[in-house]
C-alpha cells in the first residue's frame, strides 16, 4: 500500500472497504480494467477505490459486488453497511474551517484505531490534555487569533478525547519527555490541575503513561515527536504519524513502521514503570507546586 495522502482525506473505514473490494475481485481473478469499464470508470478509478483514496457511490459498489459474486445475503449487507459508514462524515467535520486538510485524516484514523502508541516532547499529549492546559497551548501557538475560535479549538480537542472514554475505545500508550512535565505552560495553577489529571487518567485500564527522565540522557528518539496507531483488521496497515509546524507525514511502509516500531520499543524500555511515572509525577507535584 502507498503512503497515505493526507490532503486526500482518506479514513480507516475507506481503506478497509477498498481492501474488502480489492480482495473480491481478486479471488475471482478480475483485472482493474475490467472491473472499472463496468462501473463505467477506468483501472486507475478502481486503484483509487481500492486504496481507499477517493469516496464511494452506492451503485459503483452494488455493480462490483455484483461481478464479484457477492449474491444478496449477509456478506452484502456487511459490505453496503460499511459502505454507509464510510461515507458518513465524521464528528469532526464540523470544524472543517478550523482543521488543516493535514490533521483532518489524522483525526479519522484515531477514531478507528485500536491501539495509539505516541512519544511527546514538548506538550502532553493532546488525548491527555486538560482543557486548561489545551487552551494555554493553543493559545500560545494562535498569535492574532480571536476567542471564539480558541473557545472552539479547545472544543475540538476535549471533543477528540472522548474516544478513550469508548467502550470500544483505543489502548492508549503514551511516552512523555520529562521536559514536558516541567515545562510551565499556563503556569502553576495550570501545570499542577495537568499533573493531577495524568495521575487520574492512568488508573484506566486502556491508558499507560512512561516517563523519559532527564537522567537517562541522549535516547533513540531525539529526533521528535510521533504517534503509531494499529487498527484491528489485519488488512489496515500500521500508520506512522509525524506532524511538523505547517504539515504532517502519515507512513505506512513496512520499512518505516518497523523502524519507528522499534524505537519505541527501545523508548519504552528506558522510560519508567507505571508505578514509577505516579511516583515522578507526584514528586513533580511535591517539588514545584
Amino acid at each position: 500500500m502507498t503512503p497515505f495522502q493526507p490532503g486526500s482525506g482518506p479514513t480507516a473505514l475507506r481503506i478497509l472497504l477498498g481492501s474488502q473490494l480489492r480482495r473480491l475481485r481478486e479471488q475471482k481473478g478480475i483485472s482493474r480494467e475490467d472491473a472499472g469499464h463496468l462501473i463505467r470508470g477506468s483501472e486507475s478509478k478502481i486503484s483509487r477505490m481500492e486504496l481507499g483514496r477517493v469516496g464511494f457511490k452506492e451503485r459503483d459498489v452494488a455493480d462490483l459486488l455484483t461481478l464479484y459474486g457477492v449474491a444478496d445475503g449477509q456478506a452484502r449487507t456487511a459490505v453496503m453497511e460499511l459502505l454507509d459508514r464510510a461515507n458518513e462524515p465524521g464528528w469532526w467535520h464540523r470544524f472543517n474551517d478550523l482543521l488543516p486538510s493535514w490533521f483532518q485524516a489524522y483525526v479519522g484514523l484515531e477514531e478507528a484505531a485500536s491501539r495509539i502508541r505516541t512519544y511527546e516532547v514538548q506538550f502532553i499529549p493532546g488525548l491527555l490534555q486538560t482543557k486548561e492546559y489545551a487552551r494555554a497551548v493553543i493559545t500560545a501557538g494562535a498569535a492574532g487569533v480571536g476567542p471564539a475560535e480558541i473557545a472552539r479549538r479547545v472544543d475540538l480537542r476535549v471533543e477528540r478525547q472522548r474516544v478513550l472514554d469508548r467502550a470500544d475505545g483505543p489502548i492508549f500508550w503514551a511516552v512523555i519527555d520529562e521536559a514536558a512535565l516541567r515545562r510551565p505552560i499556563g503556569g502553576a495553577d495550570v501545570m499542577r490541575g495537568q499533573v493531577e489529571h495524568l495521575l487520574e487518567v492512568m488508573r484506566l485500564p486502556n491508558i499507560t503513561i512512561q516517563v523519559m527522565p532527564f537522567s537517562f540522557g541522549g535516547h533513540s528518539a531525539e529526533g521528535g515527536a510521533y504517534s503509531i496507531l494499529r487498527f484491528e483488521d489485519s488488512e489496515l496497515p500500521d500508520v506512522v504519524y509525524v506532524e511538523q509546524l505547517a504539515s504532517a507525514l502519515y507512513l505506512d511502509k513496512r520499512e518505516e513502521v518497523d523502524r519507528y516500531s522499534e524505537v519505541m520499543e527501545r523508548l519504552c524500555a528506558v522510560s519508567t514503570t507505571p508505578d514509577a511515572t505516579v511516583d515522578i509525577l507526584q514528586k513533580i507535584i511535591s517539588d514545584r507546586f
